[in-house]
Parts: structure tokens; C-alpha cells; sequence
């Protein structure tokens, strides 16, 4: 067994019935890592991390935390934590109460239960609300008091299931900061599911990309985007072309993508189309241009000096559009494309 990492799936299998839910899944996750998993619903996901709970046992497989086997250990033997969606607070307990409650199930002295409590509030950036009562507080409040709760018992890795799910999109913006500035300053590893891949580009070292219960791509974030594995990649995190010219299929993306004013630049892969629609959506503008040799792209392009009624004018113009071959990645192995 290696303690090299906090994490190591090995061969991870669990079945339902027909459905294979997660389909050997090998894994390795280093200490102090904020890393994602993320895929669409049924993907195999939340069923990999419950497995590395302990919520659920595998039908085959190991799990291992920190060189330690823990395949059939109950979840309360796990050297871990998870944070949910509905945060699972206590409502007739303070704040304090709640997150003290962990280290009162331990036996922990009350004077330090009390001591560890406040740290961990002043860590989420939540001092001042020891006495109140969940009800009492915000949805984002809550969030931050799920995960105090969740860090106060110093555990070797935070599991953290969609936890931002429930909150609305300003709110889920600021909780992303607020989630990696914590999981900077304590230190533990942090392994987070999410469906939503802004969140896991933005906040992740490194994400696996989930497909019908196996991983299909792993990688630091840049590399995931730039460099997709394959068309489903490619379509899934954030939005991508794919083309097929000459044998070869490959993705592109939008906003790698020119639709040239003048003559083109040296270096540059040109094709003519046609604009069939365009959507103005503030500060960009997205272009959907059907290929005179086939195919069709999703251009996206800033509004420097482009207004709305000008951007709308473009529909149904003749247009050359145009990319560099290093910004184009080959698709599943295949040769890179030209």
C-alpha cells in the first residue's frame, strides 16, 4: 500500500441490479489536493464518493486512505468527512451546538470542544452566530456552518457533495472563493462532486470527468478544457466543436475561433460559412456558422465595439471564420488535426 496519497481507488466496481453504477474506477488523490469529480447525473459520481465514505461497500475493488485498506471499514472508522447539499443541520441545536457535536460524540472535553468550536466559525468567516439557530440564518450562512462543522473534527479528507447545489448563482459565485481560500488555510484534502463544470474549472487542482460510471479524462483543469479526450469530454465541460476533415475528428473551441474582418493570418486553418443565428448576451456575442464543407461551429466573440443591433445583423451573412491548429486537439487518440 502506498501513503503517498490521501486517496487510492483501485479497480472500484458497485452494481445495481443491471446498472453498473461505477465500473472500475482507479483513482489516485494527493494530500492537501482540492479535487473534483465531475460528471452528469448517473454518471457514477456520488456513488464513487459514498464509496470512500463508507456509505456504501463495493462489489469490487479497494479503497484505500492514506496506505490504509478501508474497503470494509464502517463510514464512523474513516479518517473523513462529508458536507451535503442540504447541509443535515441540527434545527433545534445552536450553531455552536452543531458544530460541536461531532467532538461530543468523541468525548472531547467541553473546554475544548468550545475552543475548536470558534475556530472553526472564525475560519468560515462566521464568529459572531455561535447562539443562534440554523433557522435564523441564510442559506449561504448554513453552508459555511455545515462545513465548520464538518472541519472542526480535523479530518484526514473532506467529502463534499454538490454543497453548493441549493444555493442561487451569486451566492454559489462567492461560496466557489470561499471554499478554496478554506481548503487553503486547513490544509485537508478536499474532494468535491459536482454536475456544474464552471465550479470544477474554477475551484479544482485537478478533476476526473465521469461517463456512465467509469472516468474518462483526468487532469489539471487547463488540461481537461484545452485538451478533452473525447467528444463527450469535449461537450461536457464547457462547449466545444467537433469537426471531422480528412479522416480526422477533433474539437475546436468557441472562442478560439475568428470570424475574419480582412485577409487572414499566416498560420491561420480558414473555411467559409454562413451565420444562422446569433445571440448577443452582453459583454459577448455566440455565433452559430454552418460550414460550406460541413459541419457546424459555435463562434463566441467579445463585445469590444459591438452593439446589440449590430451583432443581430450578422444572421445569414456569408463569413469566413478561422483557427490555429495548436488550439484544435484530436479526438480519442486520433491524429492531431490541421
Amino acid at each position: 500500500m502506498d501513503d503517498a496519497y490521501d486517496i487510492r481507488l483501485i479497480d472500484l466496481a458497485k452494481h445495481y441490479g443491471d446498472v453498473r453504477a461505477v465500473d472500475g474506477v482507479s483513482l489516485d488523490v494527493a494530500p492537501g489536493e482540492f479535487f473534483t469529480m465531475l460528471g452528469p447525473s448517473g454518471s457514477g459520481k456520488t456513488t464513487t464518493l459514498r464509496l470512500i465514505a463508507g456509505f456504501e461497500l463495493p462489489d469490487q475493488g479497494r479503497v484505500e486512505l492514506a496506505g490504509s485498506d478501508v474497503t470494509r471499514a464502517p463510514a464512523y472508522a474513516r479518517d473523513v468527512n462529508t458536507v451535503f447539499q442540504d447541509y443535515a443541520l441540527f434545527p433545534h441545536m445552536t450553531v455552536r451546538e452543531n458544530v460541536e457535536y461531532g467532538l461530543r460524540i468523541k468525548k472531547v472535553p467541553r473546554a475544548e470542544r468550545r475552543a475548536r468550536a470558534e475556530e472553526a466559525l472564525e475560519i468560515v468567516r462566521l464568529p459572531d452566530v455561535g447562539e443562534r439557530k440554523p433557522a435564523q440564518l441564510s442559506g449561504g450562512q448554513r453552508q459555511r456552518v455545515a462545513l465548520a462543522r464538518a472541519i472542526v473534527n480535523r479530518p484526514k479528507v473532506l467529502l463534499l457533495d454538490e454543497p453548493l447545489g441549493a444555493l442561487d448563482l451569486k451566492l454559489r459565485l462567492q461560496m466557489q472563493s470561499e471554499l478554496k481560500r478554506i481548503q487553503s488555510e486547513v490544509g485537508i484534502t478536499f474532494v468535491y462532486v459536482t454536475h456544474d463544470q464552471e465550479e470544477a474549472l474554477t475551484m479544482s487542482d485537478r478533476l476526473a470527468v465521469f461517463e456512465a460510471g467509469q472516468i474518462v479524462q483526468v487532469g489539471e483543469p487547463a488540461e481537461v478544457y484545452e485538451h478533452p479526450a473525447t467528444a463527450f469530454v469535449a461537450g461536457f465541460v464547457g462547449t466545444s466543436n467537433v469537426l471531422e476533415r480528412n479522416g480526422r475528428r477533433f474539437t475546436v473551441r468557441p472562442e478560439k475561433i475568428r470570424i475574419l474582418a480582412g485577409e487572414p493570418a499566416d498560420g491561420l486553418h480558414v473555411e467559409r460559412g454562413r451565420v444562422t443565428d446569433v445571440s448577443y448576451v452582453g459583454p459577448l456575442t455566440r455565433y452559430t456558422v454552418v460550414l460550406e464543407t460541413g459541419g457546424e461551429l459555435q463562434v463566441v466573440a467579445q463585445n469590444l465595439e459591438t452593439s446589440s443591433a449590430d451583432a443581430l445583423q450578422d444572421k445569414g451573412r456569408e463569413v469566413s471564420v478561422a483557427w490555429r491548429q495548436e488550439h484544435t486537439s484530436a479526438i480519442a487518440g486520433e491524429e492531431e488535426a490541421s
